[in-house]
């Protein structure tokens, strides 16, 4: 019956084809993959797996319960502790609190500049280059459609490479491969009952789904978005970008759904941020009295921009709508991690709790909002400091004294090795393991960096950071930046032609480095221009830097 309706769906479009022109037919082919999806059911209940009904220990008695939340897209400036948006006037108190009753790590790096390869550091505590995983995984047909939605007008634009489509496996055969030990894999080797709410986007089949790379329980979406609420739902604000291609592809293709443990989808019962965090509590509530490790990934604030009417309507003193709905769905993030964290208080569980908080990435330019990853350069596709650099906290009571700051710049595939030693898990023995448990660092038992060197790639753009010097090289436009952090955090004087010792020393470095990387899984698709001191929705001018994000 499913395939019927998709062939009689593309027989009915050709057929338009042949009366409508060039725009049915991009109209068409923009909905395609929306029209293949899954049917979607209404919603029903979800019941979490019930531990003891009685402790068997007290909290501080057992290892500690660990909760990962990961944001989607948060710039670092989209949090008041770092300025906040609109000017400030948007507070994010309970992500603030967990930097203020624990640790903030000030110079905390994504693990790469997209999602997908972040969440895989983040996932299994390894650059995701050591086993292939350089690119976000993004459907042969967005990226084939990104160069065809571009406005037309001067200047670089994106190219999609169709000499490698051949060589390209399907979308769902994108992800974290299953010989990779997750997080989520070694934590329950400790006897840990661990949760997966939200995002995935680390694949699709042989044994790369959540269920089957070491989660007992899995609520959430498998592919990069999802909406927040029906777009026609009374109770959402949309904002649409209509300059960005991936908006498009967003608003024409994307379900509101979810799926339990690999079952049918069904719709959720409340503005998507909302039903992630009201779950989230019923499973703490559920595990409280054994340990648990919960992975709480929000597609919030990626785009499609939804906001609950209520929160837009508290935010009147913004007269930007873009940047009203987008401040509005950071309200509901944040009012999320205030449930989590008055969750644990009320079942006795916060002090004996490691709670991490950080985004994938940094802030993207296609929102056309200038300030969200201030004072940095850069966006989301690029390796300059607005890229990547995110906002990134800490919290343990029992461990972490409250007010910490740890300046030297840490990664994502930290939040790997610290788990795994507050669980009293070894680490793998078997593979080379890049993060570092920075629970030493911050408990103030250790000093020093937990790190001299820290890379990303992504294609011809590479980036060392070797203490405070940074190194990005890109092969097209042939381009080289250096600069030295720690006179110039926000990257303004390239200091390549003057230093050319140090270049040649950096360029070693990344040499030696991605020498020790493996095969890449699957190609870059599209090579697209980034304007690194533009949003979006401004076309890149001639003299101005940009980069060529290759995915």
């Amino acid at each position: 019956m499913k395939r019927s309706v998709w062939i009689g769906g593309v027989v009915v479009g050709l057929v338009l084809l042949g009366f409508g022109g060039l725009a049915l037919k991009d109209y068409v082919i923009l909905h395609i993959a929306g029209w293949r999806g899954p049917p979607v059911g209404p919603n029903r209940p979800v019941v979490w797996q019930a531990g003891p009904a009685t402790p068997t220990a007290a909290p501080a008695d057992r290892p500690p319960n660990i909760i990962v939340i990961l944001a989607d897209d948060l710039g670092f400036n989209d949090i008041s502790l770092n300025g906040g948006l609109a000017d400030g006037t948007v507070r994010t108190p309970n992500i603030d609190g967990l930097a203020q009753s624990g640790a903030v790590l000030a110079t905390g790096y994504a693990g790469n500049a997209t999602c997908s390869p972040s969440r895989a550091a983040l996932m299994t505590g390894r650059y995701p280059t050591r086993f292939g995983f350089e690119f976000t995984a993004v459907p042969v047909q967005l990226a084939q459609l990104i160069p065809t939605l571009v406005p037309r007008g001067d200047g670089p634009r994106p190219v999609f490479r169709s000499d490698r489509v051949a060589e390209t496996p399907p979308y769902e055969d994108m992800g974290v491969p299953a010989s990779e030990i997750t997080l989520a894999e070694l934590l329950k080797g400790q006897g840990y009952h661990t949760i997966h709410l939200g995002k995935w986007h680390l694949g699709e089949t042989n044994g790369m789904r959540p269920e089957q790379q070491g989660f007992d329980e899995t609520l959430g979406f498998i592919v990069g978005a999802q909406m927040f609420l029906p777009a026609k739902h009374p109770d959402v604000v949309n904002a649409r970008q209509d300059f960005d291609p991936i908006d498009k592809f967003l608003w024409a293709n994307l379900p509101y759904s979810v799926q339990y443990n690999g079952g049918e989808r069904f719709h959720p019962d409340a503005y998507m941020t909302d039903y992630l965090t009201t779950e989230a509590l019923a499973g703490i509530r559920a595990n409280r009295n054994r340990p648990f490790f919960m992975y709480l990934a929000y597609n919030a604030p990626h785009t499609p921009l939804q906001a609950l009417k209520s929160d837009y309507d508290a935010l009147g003193h913004i007269t930007n709508h873009r940047e009203r709905v987008y401040a509005a769905m950071i309200v509901a993030l944040d009012r999320g991690v205030g449930r989590i964290m008055a969750e644990l208080k009320a079942q006795g569980l916060d002090e004996n709790t490691l709670v991490v908080f950080t985004s994938d990435n940094g802030g993207a330019n296609y929102l056309g909002l200038p300030k969200i990853n201030a004072p940095f350069r850069g966006w989301k596709l690029t390796f300059f400091e607005g890229g990547i650099r995110v906002p990134f906290m800490m919290h343990w009571p029992e461990r972490i004294p409250a007010g910490t700051r740890l300046a030297a710049p840490v990664s994502h595939f930290d939040v790997y090795a610290t788990a795994a030693a507050a669980a009293g898990a070894p680490l793998p023995a078997d593979r080379k393991m890049d993060g570092v448990d920075l629970s030493p660092f911050l408990a103030g038992e250790v000093s020093g960096r937990p790190h001299q060197s820290l890379f990303w790639r992504s294609g011809g753009y590479r980036v060392v950071r070797s203490g405070d010097w940074k190194l990005q090289v890109l092969d097209r436009p042939a381009r080289t930046w250096l600069f030295d952090l720690a006179t110039d955090p926000t990257e303004q004087r390239d200091l390549s032609a003057s230093r050319p010792d140090m270049v040649a020393a950096l360029r070693a470095e990344l040499e030696a480095h991605n020498a020790a990387q493996g095969p890449t899984m699957w190609p870059a698709l599209v090579e697209a221009p980034v304007g690194v001191d533009r949003t979006g929705e401004e076309k890149i001018q001639p003299g101005d830097t940009y980069i060529n994000w290759s995915n």
